[in-house]
């Protein structure tokens, strides 16, 4: 048998914690599936003295993750720290250029230096891997990365946030409003106390980001990303779709077009019969639209320690089961000098049309007034209905617009007018309509 893989860990949290279980626990099986033992040597943390339930061994202490990085104990260097920049991003860098091997489960790191990072992998012949890094324990990285090779990948979608699913999931099954769902969350660990990253889009974001540089071989742009996250959402516009034939997801999308590549994450409005629409709770869940395969949905717990460990593991034992000497495919399927500058799409119809939702004064001449104002954009209409809402006033009333394909700025002009003829009582909600597996 080849002699052990030698693990260095830096950081001990909840997914440090089970990554170490698990090597513990599976020793034996690993051992059988790699052809190889994987030992913990070394460890980083910022508490030597808690108490994380696990059994670290002999395994060798620093208190500087970047020293351990660099340190001749370890073959693979595990970064489980967190964070774009700082101590993450330096001990990363220090275990490349080490010629260290790296798994990672963070996308904000690989989002914002994942094609330098992946320049110095290529370079020193060393594997950097990040199934953690998106959707959790679906392997998404691996099949993008390895299986769809030969095909030509036209969109990637799907919903990447287990918090703002989990809270979109309960507003409609129980008819909670977002504070009393998100209070939920915060209260059984799904969500931060301070929850903006999660609700406001931007951890979708970062994984859009990576998958978009998989899919499309180009650099990673995560400031290209058109954002938007599920705060404004109520229970009008939850029990709106609904009747419509719809259910709200935060969705991230990434999709190539003849002017470039459009990237967005917003909520959008998907048919309840849909695959997608049926995936509840903090599962994740993202399709694949290619033209060998055609459409692939993969689905599974996105969050958490034990899906996020179980990631980590798989990446590990890849590294276990290679050889000196083999030649390792790229970081992003591409070798990182080739990723081609990103190219953001321009602005074009939106397939599946948008849902409006507006709540006006309840006085003659409104509809009309609000029809002129799409017409005057070139905005077809697929439905205008007036929507009774107990929670209104009864001088007050919300008016649900569907259109048929039009651009955001046609949407966007046209809210604007009904707002400057002063029927408006507060924000309108504007939705995308998406096509989904």
């Amino acid at each position: 048998m080849s002699e052990a893989l030698r693990i260095g860990i830096a950081g001990l949290g909840t997914v440090g914690a089970s990554v170490v279980r698990c090597m513990t626990e599976k020793e034996a099986e690993l051992t059988r599936q790699c052809g190889r033992m994987m030992t913990l040597t070394a460890v980083s943390a910022r508490d030597r003295t808690r108490d994380r339930g696990v059994d670290l061994g002999n395994a060798k202490w620093f208190d500087d993750p970047v020293e351990l990085a660099r340190s001749s104990d370890i073959d693979v260097f595990v970064e489980l720290i967190g964070g774009d920049s700082g101590p993450a991003y330096d001990a990363v860098k220090a275990a490349l250029e080490a010629g260290h091997h790296v798994v990672t489960a963070n996308k904000a790191l690989l989002s914002k230096h994942g094609v330098a990072l992946a320049t110095i992998a290529e370079e020193k012949g060393v594997l950097l891997n990040y199934e953690a890094a998106v959707a959790g324990g679906i392997p998404v990285i691996k099949t993008m990365r390895e299986a769809l090779a030969g095909n030509d990948v036209s969109r990637v979608f799907g919903i990447m946030n287990g918090t703002a699913n989990y809270i979109l999931t309960r507003m409609e099954e129980e008819g909670l409003s977002f504070e009393d769902c998100l209070a939920e969350a915060q209260r059984l660990g799904y969500a931060e106390a301070d929850p903006t990253f999660d609700i406001e889009g931007h951890d979708t974001a970062h994984k859009l980001s990576i998958l978009t540089s998989l899919a499309f071989g180009c650099q990673i742009s995560a400031d290209d990303i058109y954002m938007e996250g599920i705060s404004n959402i109520s229970q009008a516009d939850i029990r709106a779709a609904s009747e419509l034939g719809y259910r709200i997801k935060l969705l991230g999308v990434a999709q190539r077009t003849d002017s470039g590549i459009e990237q967005r994450v917003h909520p959008t409005m998907v048919p309840t019969q849909s695959v997608i629409a049926q995936v509840h709770g903090v599962t994740n869940a993202v399709a694949i639209e290619t033209d060998v395969l055609g459409e692939l949905l993969l689905s599974g717990p996105g969050a958490g320690g034990n899906a996020t460990a179980s990631a980590v593991i798989g990446d590990m034992a890849d590294i276990a089961k290679s050889r000196p000497g083999f030649q390792h495919g790229p970081v992003f399927g591409r070798p990182a000098a080739k990723l081609k500058p990103y190219q953001r799409a321009r602005m074009r119809a939106h397939e599946g049309g948008y849902f409006i939702r507006m709540t006006v004064h309840d006085r003659a001449g409104v509809f009309a007034a609000i029809a002129k104002r799409m017409a005057d954009n070139e905005i077809s209409l697929e439905s205008i209905v007036q929507h009774a809402d107990g929670g209104l006033p009864e001088d007050q009333k919300n008016v649900i617009l569907v259109t048929h394909e039009t651009t955001e700025e046609a949407v966007r002009k046209a809210v604007d007018g009904v707002i400057a003829d002063g029927h408006m009582v507060d924000k309108p909600q504007v939705i995308r309509i998406e096509r989904a597996a």
